[in-house]
């Protein structure tokens, strides 16, 4: 089975899909899909026929890369609705496209902390299957060198994209390994065109090629990773912030409003101190921010609640009365002074809510003893 090549994707981040670009890519990703399917089951046979357990690894990784494009090609498919799409919905592939993938359940521990997107993930799995056919000497065209050259120099452009975005520091270093790569090429195109045999030089360069832009996409997905850490943990804070402000407001308005009031402390956000700026760190307090914003709704649902009460006995209060008119006892001047007093309490601040809960329970004591006929 001849090797497959990831399709490029359309659009890029933040930027809506034509789509007319939709309709070409989603059937080269369709068939894309299926192919790399089929040769991971025949790499797959070749690995357990011949034992090779040292594959397993990279094998699980690249089945795991397939899921994981295979899922998200899969919401494409919903999102794409046969080409019912709108703005709205060409903003959404564009994010579906270029945004980080969802590894899900995945028995890769490598994929479970990368954040790439669907293209990234397409040209890992290129990269991950072109080292386990070399690897397996597993290339049926390998007769084909014109054909693997090509795709050898096409590879090398795109670990030149992505070399450069390294960070400035590590970029020098990276121009120099693609230059050293790209040299390697020619040197082979060159000895090809003289008639020389390049069978035994191209796998070790390919198998070089891909790990390097494995190394390079990894590299580049854990910084942005990195840089999502350390984004949410800002955010949260900012937003814990604005939740703290709030809640200090909700305690002052129900402790005047009810008695007793609940008593519960609101978490201080500033006391956890900024946002630090290593990962390990950033994780440390992105746990932290979540005990706190627990803890905030423990206390907003306590004080939430006695608010919550105070206006549901005036409610009660309000039911009684119109039950009392309906049934003709509106007037009843024993009735009308326990519900009376009841409101009153209920208006002044703070309310009474252990007399409230008392009163209550004998107004409606009271009205029923009335129904039944208990003033004769």
């Amino acid at each position: 089975m001849s090797p497959v090549i990831a399709p490029s994707a359309p659009g890029r981040l933040n930027e809506p899909v034509q789509p007319q670009a939709m309709v070409g890519y989603l059937a080269e990703l369709d068939a894309w899909v299926a192919a790399r399917r089929s040769e991971l089951a025949a790499i797959d046979t070749e690995i357990l026929g011949r034992k090779l357990d040292t594959l397993t690894a990279d094998l699980q990784l690249s089945l795991a890369l397939w899921q994981a494009v295979k899922s998200r090609y899969d919401l494409l498919l919903v999102t794409w609705d046969s080409g019912r799409v709108g703005p709205a919905e060409c903003a959404r592939l564009s994010s579906l496209i270029w945004g980080r993938l969802d590894p899900g359940p995945s028995p890769s521990a490598q994929l479970a902390g990368m954040a790439v997107s669907l293209p990234e993930a397409s040209r890992l799995s290129d990269a991950l299957v072109a080292q386990l056919r070399q690897k397996l000497n597993f290339d049926p065209n390998a007769e084909q060198l014109a054909r693997r050259l090509l795709d050898l120099r096409a590879q090398v452009e795109r670990i030149r994209e992505q070399a450069a975005n390294e960070p400035s520091t590590a970029r020098p270093a990276a121009a120099a390994q693609v230059s050293q790569m790209a040299a390697r090429v020619s040197d082979l195109e060159g000895k090809r065109e003289r008639g020389g045999d390049i069978g035994g030089l191209l796998g070790p360069l390919e198998i070089d090629a891909a790990r390097y832009e494995r190394d390079l996409i990894v590299g580049g997905a854990k910084r942005r990773e990195n840089r999502d850490a350390l984004a949410r943990a800002r955010e949260l804070t900012d937003e814990l912030t604005a939740r703290e402000l709030a809640l200090r407001q909700l305690v002052a308005n129900t402790v005047a409003a009810v008695s007793p009031a609940p008593k519960y402390a609101v978490p201080d956000v500033a006391a956890l101190g900024p946002v630090p700026n290593t990962r390990q760190a950033i994780d440390v307090h992105l746990e932290r921010l979540g005990q706190v914003g627990r803890a905030m709704q423990v206390v907003q649902d306590a004080y939430s609640g006695a608010l919550a009460e105070r206006d549901a006995q005036l409610g009660l209060v309000a039911a009684l009365r119109a039950k009392a008119d309906a049934l003709g006892l509106g007037g009843n001047q024993d009735f009308t002074a326990i519900a009376d007093h009841a409101e009153r309490l209920l208006q002044r601040p703070p309310a009474p809510m252990a007399v409230v809960r008392q009163l209550l329970p004998a107004a409606q004591a009271m009205l029923d003893w009335l129904a039944e006929g208990g003033s004769r």
